[in-house]
């Protein structure tokens, strides 16, 4: 589920965060509906936001945990699992950095929880403090037993039912940022939603995360709102985002960056969790779903806009973080269903 960074977004950051757009695209999926989102200072782990989707939503990546409650409609979502159905009675549970997508059929209401990783760490720590000796020990567990990066849990509608009222609360209290004096209130709502989540939870043993792990497509926090604290990081991340077409190697990055190559691993892992390269597969994926969609032109025409000259290259590093074939993710986002209103 990554690596610890010891990172944090504030309150004002995680309201960014649930409304940040992608070449002119908004993040439906994730949008608030009908709230402001007035930046505030106040320091937040946790963020809770509801809304009604219409429109497809583009496979993007938050660095954050992200539980998504489906509360009525169905969509189609594809992600490194593949494509699934999710309904009323299922939740989405995304690892920081995932990247996923969502097709909606004609609507979907969802509420979505976003919790910083350290905040997870914290909550697991002390829940088996009898065997932990350190917060690092929690890290390990999490990341040995949770290593899946994508999950769909179908708890059914009875218990998404029971969890509505508490989702509603804390989607109130964290419109302009949870304030201090609510937090224990916030934290327990949280609680409550885990005790209902957290029995369906897949739990892989020891033996098979490290392969899944090292199986799993490169990912990337794409849309995190804080920066590197190097600002020749900074440089080659923006660089790569500008580029998406050129052929880049590590060595001409770290000359950018002047840096050693393994100087320039090292800094870029540390604040993005991911090696140059992988951060760039990311980028290329993400912005080939969007043309596929949105542009007519061949699949090797599009390749190659986003730095793949070779077709079946691109079409493999597309569907490990995509979940299906550029081909069959654009005949399935052709077919979208007339938007209607579910009131």
């Amino acid at each position: 589920m990554g690596t610890v960074r010891g990172t944090r977004f504030s309150a004002a950051t995680s309201l960014r965060l649930a409304s940040v757009t992608v070449d002119g695209r908004q993040d439906v999926f994730t949008r608030p509906n009908g709230v402001s989102l007035a930046p505030v200072a106040t320091f937040s782990p946790l963020l809770a936001r509801t809304q009604v989707a219409h429109a497809p939503v583009d496979p993007i990546a938050f660095d954050c945990l992200k539980f998504i409650v489906v509360r009525a409609g169905r969509a189609r979502l594809f992600s490194e699992f593949g494509v699934h159905f999710v309904s009323m009675g299922d939740v989405v549970i995304l690892a920081a950095n995932t990247l996923c997508g969502a097709e909606p059929e004609g609507w979907i209401s969802t509420t979505t929880l976003y919790l910083d990783r350290d905040y997870v760490i914290d909550q697991v720590f002390w829940q088996y403090a009898s065997r932990f000796h350190e917060r690092l020990d929690a890290s390990q567990f999490l990341d040995a037993h949770y290593a899946e990066p994508t999950q769909v849990v179908r708890i059914g509608r009875h218990r998404a039912g029971l969890m509505m009222p508490w989702l509603d609360e804390l989607v109130a209290l964290s419109v302009d940022g949870i304030p201090p004096d609510r937090f224990y209130r916030a934290q327990s709502l949280v609680s409550a939603v885990f005790d209902i989540l957290v029995p369906f939870i897949v739990v892989a043993n020891e033996g098979t995360a490290g392969a899944r792990r090292s199986a799993s497509a490169p990912t990337v926090p794409r849309h995190r709102q804080f920066r590197p604290v190097r600002p020749e990081v900074l440089e080659v991340a923006q660089v790569l985002r500008a580029e998406l077409d050129r052929h880049w190697t590590v060595t001409e990055l770290a000359a950018r960056a002047h840096l050693s190559v393994s100087q320039l691993r090292r800094v870029f892992v540390e604040a993005f969790g991911k090696s140059p390269i992988s951060y760039l597969t990311m980028l290329r994926a993400e912005r080939m779903a969007h043309l596929l969609r949105v542009d007519n032109a061949p699949i090797s025409e599009i390749a190659a806009q986003v730095g793949w000259g070779d077709p079946d290259f691109a079409a493999l590093q597309f569907r490990r973080s995509i979940g299906v074939s550029p081909s069959e993710y654009r005949r399935i986002s052709e077919v979208v269903p007339a938007p209607f209103n579910p009131e």
